[in-house]
């Protein structure tokens, strides 16, 4: 009863004129800025901050995380189009939605994506209405060791995740954590690997890295196909809405996506990236050897992208209950939430319910607006795909640079990503993956960070990672997925499930 009460309340705030317009601002706003490559909501919610001095505490978050859920829509649209992930959590969405692309079904994918984020987006708000004091209690129980044991996992299930030689998706996870470590050191700050340019003291962007491998280097590997066979955005494209045969393939994967999702999003550290990087992992041992995966399956789409939905509203429930910001996007929030003078934490929900329960109202009301403004726009996306190859690239190019010289005003960015561009292309030449890379240098710092912690804490001692029961589960599992792939008939079953039809 309780909780129908407090979502009358909530509701009854959501609905008012100016909350109505701002959800809708934020939503159109975070649609945008995840289609526009380069640009993601931490670069333009850090540059709205400003502007909610203006503003009514209620408002101003509720426009803040229509950008932040509205951006995980957007993100998976260029993604699926261009090949060019605007954010972390949509780079495995890329590898199936780029394929479907290709082979002229982007509306399909492209609806399969906006139709599973509206579900998830719901299922993911009623969560945090219904769930959110038993689920912080889970999260209490994460300290520094069960934080690290689950990236742990999280980077073993990234190598079983990529196609091709384990031993080329073990390299590349390597490289990012490598990558990772150009920063300044957390515990004594003193730069690390920065070879005193002061832009790298604070380490590289993940924008820089992911325009240049993916974006940059996709553009530069179709320039080196013949015309001919540049036919992702020349050929006719056909079945703008999922056949029946999509849907049946799709709608588990959006429950097991949301349900992933839900729980991820809940740990600092997990959130909308290793929901959508699990929720491929599953799909493809689901669909096992016989699936199309990395070739365009709807379930690579439809999975990831209900998981990042999912995790993104849940991730609110430890930045609202308990003032633990997950990701940068929520330790934004919590900034946002102290210039209004309200103290992220327990005392929220109860000192400010109709923040509280007005901003959870909102994200429905967002996630419906979302799906409304999205499927009528599929259309207009696809006309991208009839651009002649020789007027996009160019167009991509100069969105691309102009979205890394935002992230700090500064031309550095943009050279570093035209190295990355050089290294992707390498990439490509070589037949690596670069996912796994983009997830090891996401979690190599907090994986360091966390390390650290835990060792500081058990005074040096590395049993302190076996003798917590999370802990200790999380890495048996992962022990227990390099057993299972390494095996003789699943290895030889993995090889042949991701042979390239080149």
């Amino acid at each position: 009863m309780d909780l129908l009460q407090n979502l009358a309340l909530g509701f009854s705030v959501a609905f008012t004129v100016q909350n109505l317009l701002y959800a809708l601002g934020g939503a159109i706003l975070g649609t945008l800025i995840g289609v526009l490559p380069g640009l993601g909501p931490v670069a333009t919610i850090a540059m709205l901050l400003p502007s909610i001095y203006a503003l009514d505490a209620t408002p101003a978050l509720i426009m803040l995380a229509g950008i932040y859920y509205g951006a995980q829509y957007g993100g998976s649209t260029t993604a699926i189009l261009i090949n060019v992930p605007g954010e972390s959590s949509s780079v495995v969405t890329a590898i199936d939605g780029y394929a479907m692309a290709r082979q002229g079904r982007a509306g399909a994918a492209l609806a399969a994506a906006g139709l599973g984020s509206f579900f998830a987006g719901c299922v993911g708000t009623i969560v945090i209405a219904a769930f959110a004091p038993p689920l912080t209690e889970l999260a209490f129980k994460f300290g520094p060791a069960e934080y690290f044991s689950l990236m742990v996992l999280g980077l073993v299930g990234a190598v079983v995740l990529a196609s091709g030689s384990l031993i080329k998706a073990i390299a590349m996870i390597v490289l990012g954590l490598l990558m990772g470590q150009i920063n300044t050191d957390v515990i004594s700050g003193v730069p690390r690997y920065s070879f005193d340019i002061p832009e790298l003291t604070d380490g590289i962007g993940f924008v820089v890295i992911a325009m240049g491998v993916f974006g940059f280097g996709e553009i530069v590997a179709n320039l080196g196909r013949p015309a001919e066979h540049r036919e992702v955005f020349t050929k006719d494209v056909k079945g703008l809405w999922p056949t029946r045969k999509d849907f049946q393939q799709a709608w588990p994967a959006v429950l097991r996506g949301t349900a992933l999702g839900s729980i991820l999003g809940v740990l600092p550290g997990g959130g909308a990236l290793l929901s959508s990087f699990a929720a491929y992992t599953l799909e493809k041992k689901i669909a096992g050897p016989g699936g199309q995966f990395g070739k365009g399956d709807i379930r690579g789409v439809a999975g990831p992208e209900s998981a990042n939905n999912a995790g993104a509203q849940t991730s609110f429930i430890p930045m609202l209950t308990l003032g633990i910001p997950p990701n940068a996007v929520m330790a934004l929030m919590v900034g946002a939430m102290t210039i209004k003078g309200i103290q992220p934490g327990p005392q929220v929900m109860t000192s400010n319910p109709q923040l509280f329960w007005g901003l959870i109202a909102s994200m429905w009301i967002g996630n419906l607006m979302l799906v409304v403004l999205n499927l009528p726009l599929i259309g207009i996306w696809i006309k991208l795909l009839t651009v002649p190859y020789r007027f996009l690239f160019p167009a991509i190019v100069t969105f691309c640079c102009i979205g890394t010289y935002t992230l700090n005003n500064n031309n550095f960015d943009v050279f570093m990503t035209a190295i990355f561009c050089v290294v992707g292309y390498a990439f490509y030449k070589l037949g690596c993956e670069p996912a796994p890379l983009l997830l090891g240098f996401i979690l190599g710092p907090m994986m360091e960070e966390n390390l650290r912690r835990a060792l500081l804490l058990s005074r040096g001692d590395w049993s302190t990672f076996a003798t917590k029961p999370l802990s200790a589960g999380l890495l048996l599992a992962a022990t227990l997925l390099i057993v299972i792939v390494m095996l003789p008939s699943i290895k030889a079953k993995r090889e042949q499930a991701f042979q390239d039809d080149a």
